[in-house]
């Protein structure tokens, strides 16, 4: 007889991943250490090397990230700019792994290197799906990437406060025509 219990090995991970997001945040890649993130999860350092191996292997685990990108067939393309920011806007407000991610991402090579994974493998397809040469995807996802990056930067991380002060219309009014142009007009 099979059970939909989940098994407690499960509920053991779970608790490493959500203890190690939140050091993250809080303490940086550097100074966020295995026996924190255990005792934060109430279980012995021993079981995070057990399932994660490693400060690295953990980190990557705990900064998984799906961008939940919509899709962007049936769009018509003028509309692609104000979609894409309004998302990330709506993910970077309800996402705190985002967040942590971005700080660690500023301050660690482990960190950037998953920035740069995370956008390159989930926004490059979208550039590709919609700009005029789909062999310039990568240029221009990178492109795109360093508004929507700038901004949660500015937003979210240093709290500059005309950026934090916006509205959501309003930062989509601006950044949006922006992140089009990128993706969908001709090459300079």
């Amino acid at each position: 007889m099979t059970t939909n219990a989940p098994r407690r090995s499960d509920a053991t991970k779970a608790a490493i991943l959500g203890a190690a997001r939140e050091r993250f945040a809080s303490d940086g890649y550097e100074r966020a250490t295995i026996r924190a993130i255990a005792r934060d999860a109430n279980i012995d350092p021993s079981m995070v090397m057990r399932y994660y191996g490693n400060k690295e292997g953990l980190f990557a685990a705990a900064s998984a990230i799906d961008l939940r990108l919509p899709e962007l067939g049936a769009l018509p393309a003028r509309h692609v700019g104000a979609v894409l920011v309004g998302h990330f806007l709506d993910r970077w407000e309800q996402d705190d792994v985002l967040t942590a991610l971005l700080r660690v991402g500023v301050t660690n090579d482990a960190g950037a290197e998953r920035m740069r994974s995370v956008f390159a493998g989930q926004l490059g397809p979208i550039a590709a799906g919609v700009c005029p040469d789909p062999a310039d995807a990568p240029r221009r996802a990178a492109l795109v990437a360093s508004q929507i990056l700038g901004m949660a930067l500015a937003r979210y991380v240093l709290r500059i406060a005309p950026a934090g002060a916006m509205s959501r219309d309003e930062v989509i009014a601006w950044l949006a025509p922006t992140v089009q142009r990128y993706l969908t007009a001709e090459q300079p």
